[in-house]
């Protein structure tokens, strides 16, 4: 039996077909909660140990001012040794990975980020564990994508569902990490990868519950709307967590960068000192939060002296998570702006209950809808926001109160703050990703269809020297380094200009850039294009798809004006097909002729370039003995015969487009000027 299902499985993977597609992402989503799990684990090891320094060296509380240095400083070397993209959250480089790398991230850095994220967490940093498993989920599905050898599109739908079944395993909701995938990490909702994100979530969620228990996982209690006029004040505490969202964009702003001039391992150190101290004025601050999270969703009602603690804390753990990402740890954002929302929705709660004599306000229910606003405010996916918190209480009973506050904070967040929590860094590293509408004109054109073919290139061991002259004789500005038909690299006049006058007999490899990001022909060339704008490039590299590395063209700027040509016309060919299609129902129309004479104003001009009549369609062109179907790039010529399908009007009006094009009378001689002209 288990033979049979093995051969099944071997065959529908060597297929890369839907089937395959969708075993692949089965498999990553368990994959993805077998890494969340083990994350999970080594962070409670870690935070054992921490305790049981502190009961062995009798520090109690202070042993942070130990464990926190050390922590960062771990992931500080980490980042170092196997980085960059080890520090920090991880939805960012996850992010540069499937916009800009085609989905490439690199395997080694799978046990690097769990270890790094297990040592900042466990020491008592102040973050969350979800950006890390987001990106360890993404590692997961990018290498075996890359290992299955599927290709680009799909290596990029099995990052998507990675990352999407890291937010499924770390709060038990599918349906957000789907959603997170969908809005975040790809930018919109292509149907193609739905599926995959979908399964890898599910999978994914099943695994790490009955792994490590629904009980480390965030819950709530169920809560409900008491009086309608609640709204009021849900809408109220949008605003508010819009002010939170927008001081955490403001402090990751300006203190992020501060640390960065510190020297070396300094910094880490340092920072981790701030944290600490922090920690000892403020226990709850220590690790992702989420035990004191709990508590605060089950807040009741007569915990009213709470509320200036509660936003004390708020305003701290914003602190807390900016320095612990400062000094090199490996944290998430969102469980800290989850913290700070939840804080600042049970505080608000715990100040009108007083005043509010309509219902009885539950700080719980508060908690939950500020937690969700305040993470759209930051991260700018208010679906995401809305059905993690769904998921994580488990009834319908907020979700007015939760749309409400998530819609509002992202409304005056994307007004305020050009970037969220996951673009800020990006953007401080000079990385752009452009975003498109639903439909883009170039999403029509594909890059191998505008992409130029092999016309040279160069080899490992040539000499700076003989690479200059080749691109000098081809008159471009890049070409690929190839080795066996492999791409090993590629080399700009950039690289070679100082080479070439420091030591002309350099090799090639010495200058070249390795590695370089590639496209795939199936790509569409609207991502082709934002991801050169993104790298500020002028030329990507296209690799095969059925043989991942090898080289098969070159998709530069000049295919970016063929693929608007090519584009043009399609779109001219599909509106001559609709109106055709229109045309067939109108009375009195049929098929007629009308050559078109010499000197037609038609005569040498393209079909999209004429203005037809509304009343007629162009069915084909008869040239000598062929026949011509025609599109927007045809080519008219003098003596060739139009078939058309409209009315009799519409005949009428065509004849008048080709017709020949009226010559200009001379203008009169003025005989005096001529004469004069003519005498010597």
């Amino acid at each position: 039996m288990w033979s049979s299902i093995r051969r099944v499985l071997i065959r529908a993977v060597e297929s890369r077909g839907a089937t395959a597609f969708i075993a692949a992402s089965l498999v990553v989503g368990v994959l993805v909660g077998l890494g969340a799990s083990v994350l999970v684990w080594l962070i409670g090891a870690v935070t054992w140990i921490v305790n049981l320094l502190r009961e062995d060296l009798s520090l109690g509380i202070w042993a942070v001012l130990i464990t926190v240095p050390i922590g960062l400083l771990i992931s500080w070397g980490i980042n170092r040794r196997f980085g960059p993209g080890i520090e920090g959250g991880g939805v960012d480089a996850t992010m540069v990975g499937i916009s800009v790398r085609g989905g490439y991230l690199p395997t080694r850095t799978l046990g690097a980020k769990i270890a790094a994220t297990a040592a900042t967490l466990g020491s008592g940093g102040s973050a969350g564990r979800e950006g890390p498993v987001v990106q360890i989920g993404a590692t997961i599905g990018s290498s075996f994508a890359r290992y299955t050898r599927f290709g680009e599109d799909q290596i990029r739908g099995l990052v998507a569902a990675g990352a999407g079944a890291g937010i499924g395993a770390s709060f038990n909701a599918p349906i957000a990490g789907m959603l997170f995938a969908m809005e975040v990490i790809i930018g919109g909702f292509a149907i193609r990868h739905l599926n995959a994100v979908v399964v890898a979530s599910v999978a994914a969620a099943v695994t790490t519950r009955e792994l490590i228990g629904a009980e480390r996982l965030l819950s709530s209690p169920s809560h409900v709307v008491g009086h309608p006029a609640e709204l009021l004040l849900y809408a109220l505490l949008g605003l508010v967590a819009f002010g939170a969202g927008l001081l955490f964009l403001r402090s990751a702003e300006n203190l992020a960068v501060i640390p960065e001039t510190w020297p070396g391992w300094v910094r880490p150190l340092a920072v981790g000192l701030g944290v600490g101290g922090l920690i000892v004025f403020e226990p709850e601050l220590f690790g992702t939060g989420q035990d004191f999270l709990n508590q605060v969703l089950r807040l009741g009602p007569d915990s009213g002296a709470l509320w200036l603690a509660l936003v004390v804390l708020a305003l701290l753990k914003v602190l807390s998570s900016l320095l612990t990402w400062a000094g090199g740890g490996s944290g998430g954002t969102m469980m800290p702006s989850l913290v700070v929302g939840g804080s600042i929705g049970a505080a608000l709660a715990l100040v009108l209950e007083p005043v509010w004599t309509l219902s009885a306000l539950n700080p719980g229910a508060f908690a939950v809808v500020g937690m969700a606003a305040t993470f759209a405010a930051t991260a700018r996916a208010p679906l995401t926001a809305v059905l993690i918190v769904f998921e994580i209480t488990g009834d319908y009973n907020l979700v007015l109160p939760l749309m409400l506050a998530a819609a509002l904070a992202t409304f005056l967040g994307d007004r305020f703050h050009p970037d969220s929590i996951y673009t800020l860094p990006l953007r401080r590293r000079g990385i752009h990703l452009t975003t498109t509408e639903d439909i883009d004109l170039l999403d029509t054109v594909t890059v191998g269809q505008v992409m130029t073919p092999p016309d040279a290139v160069l080899t490992p061991t040539m000499t700076v020297a003989e690479a200059a002259a080749e691109l000098d004789r081809l008159r471009h500005h890049g070409l690929p380094v190839t080795l066996e038909g492999k791409l090993r690299g590629i080399v700009t006049l950039t690289d070679l200009a100082g080479p070439v006058r420091a030591d002309p007999a350099m090799p090639v490899q010495d200058a070249m850039t390795a590695n370089p990001i590639t496209v795939s022909p199936a790509l569409p060339v609207s991502t082709a294009l934002a991801r050169m704008a993104a790298l500020g490039v002028g030329r990507l590299p296209v690799v095969s798809d059925e043989s991942p590395g090898t080289y098969i063209g070159m998709f530069r700027r000049e295919s970016v004006v063929k693929a608007y040509h090519l584009a043009l016309g399609a779109t001219t060919d599909r509106s001559l097909y609709r109106e055709r299609l229109k045309q067939r129902t109108q009375p009195g129309a049929g098929f007629f002729e009308i050559p078109i004479p010499p000197l037609s104003a038609a005569g040498g001009r393209r079909v999209r370039e004429l203005k037809w009549p509304e009343g007629a369609t162009l069915v084909s062109i008869r040239r000598g003995s062929s026949v011509l179907i025609p599109r927007g790039e045809t080519l008219l010529e003098e003596g060739d015969t139009i078939t058309a399908f409209g009315t009799g009007e519409a005949r009428v009006e065509l004849a008048f487009v080709v017709e020949p094009a009226p010559v200009a009378e001379a203008a009169p001689v003025d005989d005096a000027a001529s004469r004069a002209t003519e005498e010597p």
